[in-house]
């Protein structure tokens, strides 16, 4: 037995969080009967439906995509903006976006169908590493790295201590390297804001160590089987070489 929300991840139909919003909202029924929120399936037995149609398992895709400025990573827009995932046409399988990157930030973002590894990356008690990289404006002094550092006081609570180094300080403006393993909504801007530092342009490099590096902006790849193996290790997942083997 495996629970429903877990079961709709594995099957690619969303993450597990968006996916108890799914059961919650009455479109998934079992055996003929509407879900609830925490009951319990058997794959091999239960028939389980989203919106009439019959959930089947599908292979696990895994992509990384430079991600442009000017798109947003919902996989629909109400104001017809583009989306991340009009950026992955032609992709094997459907996918989601893990976690989001702000309108106007580019650089690496994940997206996959394997629902339970997206919600461990984006689950800070895994504290998996993101790295941004910024250029910000005025000088940064060592007192505003070391008040990053030891984390700084947001409306929403104090931050996770950060990883901080200053490339670069010329002309009114710094370039700035930060890591962090959290993912609130515009945390990277809110944290530089609160030493002082207002965000000029933004860029994330890696998440979980998985880089965009030689792809241009809006292009993405399959990860390799090292790759998706080392993300499964980072999140104490299984490895499964069998299925993973395939990005190859």
């Amino acid at each position: 037995m495996i629970r429903l929300q877990k079961y709709l991840a594995e099957c690619g139909v969303a993450s597990r969080r968006a996916a108890e919003k799914i059961i919650e909202a009455g479109r998934v029924s079992v055996n003929g009967e509407v879900a609830r929120l925490g009951m319990s399936v058997d794959p091999a037995s239960d028939e389980v439906m989203l919106d009439g149609k019959p959930i089947e398992p599908q292979d696990k895709v895994y992509i990384i995509l430079n991600k442009p400025k000017g798109t947003i990573t919902t996989a629909k827009d109400t104001h017809g903006r583009p989306t991340a995932l009009s950026c992955v046409t032609g992709a094997r399988g459907r996918v989601f976006p893990v976690g989001r990157l702000d309108l106007d930030v580019e650089g690496a973002l994940l997206l996959t169908n394997d629902g339970e590894l997206a919600y461990r990356l984006t689950h800070p008690s895994y504290e998996v590493k993101r790295v941004y990289q910024a250029y910000v404006r005025g000088r940064m002094t060592p007192a505003a790295v070391a008040k990053l550092e030891r984390g700084v006081e947001l409306e929403d609570g104090k931050t996770a201590p950060a990883q901080v180094e200053v490339l670069q300080v010329r002309r009114g403006e710094s370039l700035v390297r930060l890591t962090i393993h959290e993912g609130r909504k515009r945390e990277v801007k809110r944290m530089f804001q609160a030493v002082g530092h207002r965000v000029r342009n933004l860029e994330r490099l890696s998440m979980g160590g998985i880089r965009a590096d030689g792809l241009r902006t809006g292009e993405w790849r399959y990860l390799s089987a090292h790759e998706v193996d080392a993300l499964r290790e980072l999140t104490k997942m299984p490895v499964t070489r069998r299925s993973s083997a395939k990005l190859l």
